[in-house]
């Protein structure tokens, strides 16, 4: 594993955003302690800290004590946060991968250290390798094209199912190179998005945002403050939606639609747009180039299930799509 540490993406700005912190907060995506230290030092009373990687609290082990019971741990989902607490102050959700998880070969999330395929943020259910092996070429196809935005997704689900058994992420890597032209210099990996879209569909991460979105409005006090920062379009998409769409005084905006009775909004917009990173965090921490944080402020509205595909949720065949 690398030393370099763990910089936690666009925590200034949340701090900022958020202002005043205080009271109780969950972090949804504890990693490597980042967000839960410093929404502590800000003003915090305690956080609740989830994860559900087991290796999360095994490497906080020699610094979370010194916090006594301010930081509550929680091995667990963040779709299921609303089991955790209640009456939240705030809730933040950092949605990238833990540097901790990519360097671990053994962990099998990344392309550049050869290991087992697993990918599994849990370390539990079938693996990265049990997807790969055993879905039919249609629905490999489908992952790494909804999931991942790979152009080429039906050439490379044939080239996997004509290798089989795939078992590194060294030897999908070639596979997927063998289907793509060489990157140019700059250009990211060739299988950079055949293993986030293989890591999406092992962890159903689309499926915990929806979930966490809206366990949040369940936990959340009213004037609590839901953060959420994204990594890719579709993350942030489905991020914007469900704010947008929670802050609206009528369900539907489309002018086609029946004209439904208005409700009263469960959240009410920080800023329209998202924050991104400044230059010099950008400078200082590259992999927050990509990074986008959208906050909203919970009210008092009754919480309501929103539909998936409102949100911009990729829908694989049978999902209802």
């Amino acid at each position: 594993m690398t030393d370099a540490p763990h910089i936690p993406v666009l925590i200034d700005a949340i701090i900022t955003a958020c202002a005043p912190i205080h009271g109780t907060w969950l972090d949804g995506t504890f990693g490597a302690g980042g967000y839960t230290r410093r929404l502590l030092e800000a003003g915090a009373e305690r956080v609740i800290a989830v994860d559900r990687d087991p290796l999360a609290f095994e490497m906080a082990a020699d610094w979370i004590g010194d916090y006594g019971d301010r930081i509550v741990p929680v091995a667990g989902e963040f779709s299921k946060l609303d089991q955790y607490g209640s009456d939240l102050d705030g809730v933040v959700l950092d949605l990238g991968v833990s540097s901790m998880q990519l360097d671990l070969a053994e962990r099998g999330f990344s392309f550049m250290r050869d290991g087992p395929l697993d990918m599994r943020m849990s370390q539990s259910g079938p693996s990265a390798a049990d997807l790969v092996n055993t879905r039919d070429e249609a629905e490999l196809a489908d992952i790494i094209y909804l999931y991942g935005e790979e152009r080429a997704s039906r050439r490379i689900a044939k080239a996997i199912v004509a290798a089989r058994p795939v078992t590194t992420t060294a030897q999908l890597a070639r596979i997927v190179e063998s289907c793509l032209p060489r990157a140019k210099p700059n250009q990211s990996h060739p299988a950079t998005r055949t293993f986030q879209a293989l890591r999406i569909a092992v962890n159903d991460e689309y499926g915990e945002l929806a979930s966490g979105m809206e366990a949040a409005e369940r936990a959340l006090a009213p004037g609590g403050q839901l953060a959420v920062v994204t990594f890719h379009s579709v993350e942030d998409r489905m991020a914007k939606r469900f704010i947008q769409t929670r802050s609206a005084t009528t369900p539907n905006a489309n002018r086609y639609a029946p004209v439904l009775e208005s409700i009263t909004p469960a959240f009410t917009q920080r800023t329209r747009k998202a924050i991104v990173a400044s230059k010099e965090e950008v400078a200082v921490n590259p992999r927050s180039r990509s990074a986008k944080l959208r906050v909203a402020i919970r009210t008092d509205a009754p919480a309501q299930p929103m539909d998936r595909k409102d949100m911009g949720m990729p829908m694989m065949r049978g999902d209802g799509a």
